[in-house]
């Protein structure tokens, strides 16, 4: 059986895109990573992925910022998306009330502070570290916060390719 690299370096391009798209929703970054295929090894598409990300602009990063849930809030759906952010909370414990309503509270405050929902790559943190995260970032000025989420999305888009891949 072929294993995950192999198939998405025959993948059509289409569907090597929309692997891509589930990581992270900026098609232009997709659209590049998925043109240098195939891939000898999973390092060189993450090497490629990660290069590739370092140039997204400001639009692109709004738009995949868009597509994050909540930390704290799962979504309920069965695309790729939906799954991902599942698995990257699965420390964020629902059935702590009190970790719950603060962390909806610093939900609210970042997003009237800052425009976009918080960010975080959360998968192997407690929801105790994302929540402090979240704290410590809110005494952040907008301009360096914009440049802390963008390079978070650039990690969970990473991460997630490598977990696609491996």
């Amino acid at each position: 059986m072929p294993t995950a690299l192999a198939r998405f370096n025959a993948a059509p391009t289409p569907d090597a895109e929309q692997l891509l798209l589930s990581c992270a929703a900026v098609p232009r970054w997709a659209a590049a990573v998925a043109a240098d295929r195939p891939y000898p090894d999973v390092d060189a598409a993450l090497a490629a992925a990660r290069t590739a990300a370092d140039s997204w602009t400001d639009a692109e990063v709004d738009a995949a910022l868009a597509r994050h849930p909540r930390i704290g809030e799962r979504p309920q759906g069965s695309d790729a998306d939906a799954a991902h952010s599942r698995r990257e909370q699965a420390g964020v414990d629902a059935g702590d009330a009190e970790l719950a309503r603060r962390l909806a509270e610093g939900n609210r405050a970042y997003e009237e502070r800052f425009g976009h929902v918080f960010l975080i790559r959360a998968a192997g943190r407690s929801a105790e570290e994302i929540l402090a995260a979240l704290e410590q970032r809110l005494g952040n000025d907008p301009a360096t916060e914009r440049r802390v989420a963008a390079e978070q999305l650039r990690e969970i888009a990473v991460l997630r390719l490598r977990g696609e891949l491996a």
